[in-house]
Order: structure tokens, then sequence, then C-alpha cells
């Protein structure tokens, strides 16, 4: 049974940074492309970042220069490292697997097998 399980969200005001985890079992990152979603109110969801089994990454272009997505394969952790948030990046963001599809060069894990229950960040002004 596949587990993924967020930690990390919150509040932080404009500018800030935060570090969302993704805990992992019954899966091993480094045999999974990885990536990270994320959800705002009224809109639908949309892919953040991914990293390829052999580590390589993709980023959306509205997060680029910004965050950066990590695994510890120790741990079988996946990482978000976010910073210079903005209120736009407020969000329900969740943890994504899949051994089957690949992440796209856009940020985006396609065919995604497992989801995480989300972890809230929100930013404020």
């Amino acid at each position: 049974q596949v587990q993924l399980v967020e930690s990390g969200g919150g509040s932080v005001q404009s500018g800030g940074s935060l570090r969302l985890s993704c805990a992992a079992s019954g899966i091993i990152v480094s045999d999974a492309a990885m990536g990270w979603f994320r959800q705002a109110p009224g809109k639908e969801r949309e892919g953040v970042a991914c990293i390829r089994r052999r580590g390589s990454t993709g980023y959306a272009d509205s997060v680029k220069g910004r965050f950066t997505i990590s695994q510890d394969n120790v741990k079988n952790t996946l990482f978000l490292q976010m910073s210079s948030l903005k209120p736009e990046d407020t969000a329900m963001f969740y943890c994504a697997a899949t051994r089957g599809g690949y992440c796209s060069v856009s940020g985006t894990l396609q065919s995604v097998e497992y989801w995480g229950q989300g972890t809230q960040v929100t930013v404020s002004s």
C-alpha cells in the first residue's frame, strides 16, 4: 500500500520561504517519477515541479527560480523548497508519484498513480 504524507505547509508573508516534505512508504522514490501539484480555490490542480528517476527536474514557468524540488533517497522523502513566495502561491499542495508515467519539462507529472492528502500554503501580502 502506497502512502504519501505531506508536511511543512503553513502561513507566511510575501517574500518568505517554506519547505514542504513528502514522506513515502510502499514506493521507492528513486524508482518512481515524483512531483508536486497545487490547487487554489476555484482553480484547477496544476503541476508545479517534478523529478525524474535519474534526478533531472522540470518546473512550471510560474515557479522557476523560486522553487526547488529534491529528494532524499535514504529517507525516501520528496521535498519542495519554496522561496520568494507570493500571495498567488496560496494553494493546497499535493505530493504525487508514478511508476508508469513521467516528469514533463513543464513540471507536470504525467499519469499520476498516487496522491498525498495535501498541505496548505498561505501567503499573505
